[in-house]
């Protein structure tokens, strides 16, 4: 099926913005985006006019908890951290979202179409995040990437947990201990198993081990949970030890020490800003920390956290950021292209441009006027959201009951 968006604000985000613009989706991939008198619409195509609308790619949410921990149904819908083992690294997030949670449904009402789901910060290593689309009947419906990366946390969080189990780790030496032996190991276990497979003997693979080395290989990022700026130098201590990519989350005291992220190369998922001093380690939040990480030269991508800032609030964390300094364009690539990118996604997601996913956003406006409202949402050419402006309400598609 062809779908043509026409005469629309074109903003593809990897080019120049197009006032007057067509994007072609054909069987769910983008096949064309260019000025309308460049673009041939096929016959039979669905046309929808975008005139007076923003045209984005639909949003890509870094880091966040949607579908694992669900909003509104206590424990029975909290399956983010697995605390009975400081090293999770055998568990997935895949296996425990929910894709009926309510909150895919509030992604697609602030133009979010990809989110990468993450275990959360209470072990040393959690486990494997995902990277799903925010609308389809299943998860294997709605994959993009499993594992999307490893998370792991340093800091508060897990010192917090083991410490009142009275069992390693209960300090920052014990967290990283925790991390750095499992790393260990994990080099051992790859030289076992590597040295199996050339002798052609049997060999025990280990669930925990074989992410682990994967990580070592440079297959999948290493995701972390840090905070204050002494817990991103040890991030980076880390790394440097064991060679593994890494991707700093949170960053909260990042702004402190941009030179030097910058210098490394590091990308930075930053958030969420939208929230109270409510620990120690994030006592120097701040919105304008964005705006010194990206000058610095820093690859960026905002995060909501979500339950922590509803997803749907992405767009304005971003609006915030830049009211203090963070640059336009800047703003956008980190909700969009910049996420996609860090996270291995960015031949499906993030921009628009031959290819890619059909995953479109109409706005009503600049989406970084605060007004602005996302009209109607297409995940791979499908409209999956739809805003009524006369009853004031929108309506998500239901995936379990739409035709094909």
């Amino acid at each position: 099926m062809d779908i043509a968006i026409t005469s629309g604000y074109v903003v593809p985000v990897d080019g120049d913005p197009i006032d007057g613009g067509t994007v072609l989706i054909s069987d769910g991939r983008i096949t064309a985006v260019g000025p309308d008198a460049d673009v041939a619409v096929p016959a039979g195509a669905e046309v929808v006019d975008a005139a007076g609308t923003w045209v984005l790619p639909g949003f890509v949410e870094a880091h966040g908890h949607i579908g694992v921990h669900e909003e509104s149904v206590g424990w029975a819908g909290d399956d983010t951290n697995e605390l009975t083992d400081p090293n999770g690294a055998r568990m997935r997030a895949l296996d425990a979202v929910n894709p009926a949670d309510q909150g895919f449904t509030d992604a697609l009402a602030g133009g979010v179409t990809s989110s990468v789901i993450k275990p959360g910060s209470g072990n040393p290593i959690g486990g494997q995040t995902v990277a799903v689309k925010c609308w389809g009947r299943s998860m294997e419906d709605r994959l993009l990437k499993q594992p999307a990366s490893v998370k792991s946390a340093l800091g508060e969080n897990p010192k917090r947990v083991y410490g009142t189990k009275d069992r390693l780790p209960s300090t920052r030496q014990g967290v990283a201990a925790v991390i750095r032996d499992a790393f260990t190991k994990a080099q051992d276990y790859k030289a076992k198993r590597d040295h199996a497979a050339s002798e052609g003997t049997p060999f025990d693979r280990d669930n925990t081990l074989e992410i682990l080395a994967q990580v070592l290989d440079g297959e999948v990022p290493w995701c972390q949970h840090t905070h204050r700026a002494d817990d991103i130098q040890t991030a980076i201590r880390l790394a440097d030890e064991f060679g593994y990519r890494l991707i700093i989350n949170h960053t909260t005291e990042g702004h402190l020490m941009a030179d030097e992220i910058a210098e490394r190369d590091i990308p930075a998922i930053v958030g969420p800003l939208m929230t109270s001093r409510s620990k120690l380690e994030v006592s120097n939040r701040t919105l304008a920390g964005p705006g010194i990480l990206d000058r610095a030269g820093v690859k960026l991508a905002l995060t909501t956290d979500h339950p922590v800032i509803p997803i749907d609030f992405l767009i304005y964390q971003a609006i915030l950021c830049v009211k203090e300094g963070l640059d336009r364009d800047s703003a956008i690539r980190a909700i969009t292209l910049n996420p996609a990118e860090m996270m291995g996604l960015g031949d499906r997601v993030g921009s628009l441009r031959p290819g890619l996913d059909g995953d479109v956003v109409l706005w009503s406006g600049d989406p970084l006027d605060v007004m602005s409202r996302a009209l109607r949402v297409f995940v791979e050419g499908r409209e999956v959201y739809t805003w009524d402006d006369q009853k004031r309400v929108g309506t998500a598609r239901d995936p379990y009951y739409s035709e094909a």
